[in-house]
């Protein structure tokens, strides 16, 4: 089932969410969901925040970075993604390393913006897969940045976040306009501010 997206301004996207145990109830179904609404909004990540629950879960698919360019080719960058798609419970960033670089990071919850974000290249991360087992991964490049964005979302941090302070002023009118519904978007949102 595709779950309405939580708009910028919506309160739970600024709260910190909560670990979870593993009879946490229609958790399966949840997880599901997530990715069927990841998918119908042509993103790569998702945190259960954006879809209302305020609980430590993300997934990712980072296989659209992976897919050629019109003329064949593939970022370097990307190498690798095709088959980064894995769900994260309970996560705890261990360590980040290295030096910061920018990349653009856009997020479903923040639709028509896009901004320039730095963030360290590589990240180690311990976490439970969807079914409850531990695990401990090293990300770096697009990998990392998909992995620290979604984690900002558990610890109720946007990716504008980020953005020095005139920056995001510019940008206040159009957030704004987004919390009111005021944007154009292609797939289910839900909007705070829309009367």
């Amino acid at each position: 089932m595709i779950l309405p997206i939580r708009a910028y301004g919506d309160p739970v996207l600024k709260k910190e969410a909560e670990d979870i145990e593993q009879d946490h109830p229609d958790l399966k179904e949840l997880i599901e969901n997530m990715f069927e609404t990841m998918y119908s909004a042509s993103g790569v990540g998702l945190a259960a925040p954006q879809v209302g629950e305020s609980i430590r879960v993300f997934i990712v698919d980072a296989s659209p970075f992976a897919e050629p360019d019109d003329d064949g080719n593939v970022d370097p960058e990307a190498e690798g993604l095709e088959d980064f798609k894995q769900v994260f419970i309970n996560p705890e960033i261990i360590d980040e390393e290295g030096e910061e670089w920018a990349f653009e990071e856009g997020c479903l919850s923040i639709p028509t913006i896009r901004e320039d974000v730095m963030r360290k290249p590589d990240v180690r991360i311990n976490y439970l897969n969807e079914n409850f087992e531990e695990m401990e991964g090293e990300f770096n490049g697009i990998a990392a940045r998909i992995v620290q964005h979604e984690y900002d979302h558990l610890d109720g941090v946007l990716f504008t976040d980020h953005l020095n302070p005139l920056r995001r002023r510019l940008l206040k009118r159009k957030l704004s306009d987004i919390a009111k519904g005021i944007v154009d978007v292609k797939y289910k949102m839900k909007f705070p501010l829309r009367k």
